[in-house]
């Protein structure tokens, strides 16, 4: 992922002289590849290169258009082929990327975002109209944020910029970290009010400090995929799953792909495998990286991992995740948090990652996320028996809620009031049972942020699409902030892609009946069934991973004492987040081995110490008063405390 920062001046005033070159300095990190710059009345754009194709390394960025139009992408085009059949003049195969999207805005302007299919996010000055486009793609794969003031816009891939170069003061977001707290935030926000991210599938315009948001694509509910056999069904998944992997092949350096031994990555790998020995030649290499625990005794993938392994023929990097530092929680004053997810990490296990893709020589990681969720990972019937009801098929839903009843083992009428509450406002039948619960926040922050904390659940509605295909959507768009979330690593840099996220794939799984995907007492069934020979039979019958929890709970009580410690002094109870007395009688039910939420309790942990973080950073809090939002205050360093030394400059992570 190549990163970009730009800003422009309404008023055409260049910005004040050491602007950019701190601006430079803190995108340094991210740039092993060089990169370039673009500056005319009052707009500069910088941009830093992370090359992971051969056409990439013919890119000149920002790039600029014959009509002055400046370009500035980070991403990777799929449909290149389609899209230069389209335009054809001045195109040609050995096109960049950026030549092409530049050459499609010139002709269909923001209409063009939809067309483009890829991984992607990029900005457009148009110096005629004097105005800036920042665009998503529909997932939301790379980072872009952005802050409009009254006489500018600044936008960057990174958070870091737009927070520590402001020279204002900021107040916390704390829809945001209601969202970090109970799931994952939504996809706008950061933890900085006045600070945004360009949402999936959507583009800002922005002229003059006006701005519009706008989302140029959805999945189309009208879309149906009817055949007259399993085996038609089959057929489809299977050339739709291999074009998504093929085009996250592309790659002029190897690629490493996370191989767990679930069905997700091993699918990857295994298709992976069968396309490259067709004579694709995308990649001069694809390895594996893969994760145990002997000592979990609910969580052995060493045995599926190595079966894939096996028929491969090829031993990957294997990385013990058991080690007693592998959920410690780490602070340092010498390193910048934007985000909680920005903490540091420096445990054997992450040490070992970096070793592994150093060796490898990779820049690019295959990522099995959207598998389980799309699938049918989690085998409920829900889903079809909405659809039913929906369509008045009474009949059918009688029979499936006994069919399923007796899969299930639980009274039916268990199953209608399940089917039931999806239809429910979320206030009325409360949290899902899925969702973290965080007992210990101040029932204040919980009022103001119910939304978040429910993770921003909707109910089904019995009109317009079917309940399934509401299903995908939310499932996408928790899918979207866990992405979202995520920090653009810089050691070592490498791109994240996501086969199971693919559009087409995606279109496919709307459309098909959803007993297609899942049927009584066969879990993901139309995967299982297009994958018979080329995914070992051991991980395609496997029961599903289990969840760890030992391991956690052991590196807490193993930090019990400071755990305890630290609840005397909680940053976030100060702000009215966290309830002292609720939170050190947790600390207390976990030296004890009671049941304790983990999951929301590790979040909780890592708040607390991106807040203690970012006060190490002389940032100071207001008071939490009535039901006034808290408040950060930043207190600017001088530029010589921020710039002119290695031990105290800034580093992003």
């Amino acid at each position: 992922m190549s990163v970009q920062f730009g800003r422009w001046n309404f008023d055409s005033v260049p910005p004040s002289p050491g602007y950019l070159e701190k601006a430079s300095s803190l995108l340094a990190p991210y740039e092993p590849d060089g990169g370039d710059s673009y500056s005319a009345a009052g707009v500069d754009i910088l941009y830093r290169a992370f090359h992971t194709t051969k056409e990439s390394r013919r890119e000149k960025q920002p790039h600029a258009a014959t009509s002055g139009v400046v370009v500035t992408w980070d991403g990777r085009l799929d449909n290149r082929e389609e899209l230069i059949r389209q335009l054809s003049d001045g195109l040609s195969t050995e096109s960049t990327d950026v030549a092409i999207v530049a050459a499609a805005y010139e002709k269909w302007s923001t209409d063009c975002f939809a067309k483009l299919i890829g991984d992607w996010a990029f900005s457009i000055w148009n110096r005629r109209d004097r105005a800036l486009i920042l665009a998503k793609d529909f997932v939301g794969t790379r980072h872009l944020y952005y802050a409009i003031e009254k006489d500018q816009v600044t936008w960057s891939s990174i958070l870091d910029p737009l927070v520590l170069l402001a020279g204002k003061q900021f107040a916390l977001e704390e829809e945001y970290i209601a969202g970090w707290l109970a799931f994952f935030p939504a996809t706008h926000l950061t933890p900085y009010v006045g600070i945004r991210s360009v949402s999936p599938a959507s583009f800002v315009r922005i002229s003059s400090g006006r701005q519009t948001v706008h989302k140029y694509w959805d999945f189309d509910p009208r879309k149906k995929i009817r055949y007259h056999s399993d085996t038609e069904y089959e057929e489809h998944f299977r050339t739709v799953f291999a074009e998504s992997v093929k085009r996250r092949l592309r790659s002029d350096s190897p690629i490493l792909a996370e191989l767990s031994g679930g069905m997700d990555s091993s699918s990857i790998v295994c298709m992976a495998d069968k396309i490259m020995e067709e004579g694709f030649a995308g990649t001069p290499r694809l390895d594996t990286v893969s994760y145990y625990d002997d000592r979990e005794p609910n969580w052995n993938e060493r045995p599926y991992f190595t079966k894939v392994e096996e028929k491969r023929g090829r031993t990957g990097c294997h990385i013990d995740v058991g080690s007693e530092d592998a959920f410690q929680f780490q602070f340092s004053n010498d390193h910048f948090a934007a985000t909680p997810a920005s903490l540091p990490c420096h445990n054997e296990a992450s040490r070992q990652f970096a070793a592994c893709m150093l060796s490898g020589k990779n820049r690019v990681v295959l990522s099995g996320i959207g598998g389980d969720e799309f699938t049918g990972g989690v085998p409920t019937p829900i889903p079809e028996l909405a659809d039913l009801l929906a369509r008045g098929r009474l009949g059918a839903l009688t029979h499936q809620l006994k069919v399923w009843a007796l899969d299930k083992r639980k009274p039916w009428f268990h199953l209608l009031f399940e089917l039931a509450r999806g239809f429910a406002p979320p206030a009325l039948v409360g949290v899902s049972k899925h969702r973290p619960t965080t007992p210990w926040l101040t029932s204040r922050f919980a009022q103001r942020n119910r939304a978040a904390l429910r993770g921003y659940e909707s109910r089904w509605k019995a009109l317009g699409p079917l309940p399934s295909f509401q299903g995908c959507g939310d499932t996408l768009d928790g899918l979207r902030r866990q992405i979202a979330s995520a920090v653009l690593v810089s050691r070592p840099r490498y791109e994240m892609r996501y086969p199971y996220l693919d559009r087409n794939l995606l279109e496919f799984i709307y459309a098909v009946p959803r007993e297609q995907l899942v049927r009584p007492g066969q879990r993901r069934s139309l995967m299982r069934r297009a994958l018979v020979g080329m995914v070992p039979s051991e991980v395609l019958n496997r029961r599903r991973k289990a969840f760890v929890v030992r391991r956690p709970t052991e590196t807490l009580l193993a930090e019990w004492a400071r755990l305890v410690e630290m609840s005397k002094h909680l940053t976030s109870s100060s702000l009215g987040i966290i309830d002292f007395q609720v939170f050190s009688e947790t600390a207390l039910k976990t030296e004890r081995r009671r049941d304790v939420p983990i999951i929301a309790l590790i979040r909780t942990l890592a708040v607390e110490f991106w807040l203690k973080n970012l006060e190490g950073r002389e940032i100071q809090f207001d008071g939490h008063t009535g039901d006034t939002a808290p408040a950060c205050r930043f207190a600017r360093r001088s530029r010589s405390e921020l710039f002119s030394t290695e031990r105290d400059s800034i580093q992003p992570d």
